[in-house]
């Protein structure tokens, strides 16, 4: 059974900080690309950090400089460091697993992110 679960969501402040974990199990993991997406009330979910199973890793331009993704293969874990965090990241954030050879997709149920003062 695979299981996609995602933590360390909360509240926080304009200018602080947070990191996100997505553990992975039931997949090989160091055979997927891991990412983070979003979704924000009324948008619709988007791309914002990803990395490869070869390690390459891309930004969506608006968190590019402040957000960092990485993984640890020997844990099953992928990472979101989040920094300067603004209100406009405040949104669902949801961990995906993707293995394209195989068109393999999972999803996580989602961890909440608020950043307000």
């Amino acid at each position: 059974q695979v299981r996609v679960v995602e933590s360390g969501g909360g509240l926080v402040q304009p200018g602080g900080s947070l990191r996100l974990s997505c553990a992975a199990s039931g997949i090989s993991f160091s055979r997927y690309a891991m990412g983070w997406y979003r979704q924000a009330p009324g948008k619709q979910r988007e791309m914002v950090a990803r990395i490869t199973s070869g390690g390459s890793t891309n930004y969506a331009e608006s968190v590019k400089g402040r957000f960092t993704i990485s993984r640890d293969n020997a844990k099953n874990t992928v990472y979101l460091q989040m920094n300067s965090l603004k209100p406009e990241d405040t949104a669902v954030y949801y961990c995906n697993a993707a293995f394209e050879l195989a068109k393999l997709d999972y999803w996580g149920q989602g961890t909440q992110v608020t950043v307000s003062s």
